[in-house]
């Protein structure tokens, strides 16, 4: 049988989720379409949620993507990318940005402070993750990066 050979690719991350303990959305990044719309987007979530809020695990194979994910209090973090990725990849940005959101929210990871807080979010994924390309897996420059960006944006705000 012939071993099929795929072409080395930058683009790793499908998508990024963010659910409460209900299952419902957070936050939600996709970067390709493999569900185009947000109704399959929800259908995708909730059966990702189905198989993994009752599982100790850290991996699942679902629909044909290897999803990583983690929970924690009230929160369950996925991190998504194709059948044939490296799981080593996936996780090291899960734990890159449980840890960056851990420091910049006082170790408070959970739903309400993630919610006072989601433009620190929105830049820290943005600093980790570009169109499916994995940039930084260092919580510390992540936070760092953050941080940066918050000063800038007072600053101008603070000029108009």
């Amino acid at each position: 049988m012939e071993a099929l050979i795929l072409e080395p690719s930058l683009y790793t991350v499908k998508a990024i989720l963010i659910l409460d303990n209900d299952g419902d959305r957070l936050f939600a990044k996709y970067y390709d379409d493999t569900y185009p719309s947000v109704k399959e987007q929800k259908a995708f979530e909730k059966n990702i949620f189905n198989k993994t809020h009752r599982t100790d695990s850290e991996i699942a194979l679902l629909e044909g993507l290897t999803v990583v994910y983690k929970s924690s209090i009230d929160l369950y973090f996925y991190v998504i990318g194709s059948s044939y990725e490296n799981e080593l990849m996936l996780m090291a940005v899960l734990s890159c940005l449980f840890d960056s959101l851990s420091q910049m929210l006082r170790k408070n990871v959970e739903k309400r402070a993630l919610l006072e807080n989601m433009e620190g979010l929105f830049l820290a994924v943005d600093e980790i993750v570009d169109g499916g390309v994995i940039l930084e897996s260092d919580p510390q420059q992540v936070v760092h990066r953050v941080l940066q960006s918050a000063k800038e944006q007072i600053k101008w705000s603070l000029l108009r």
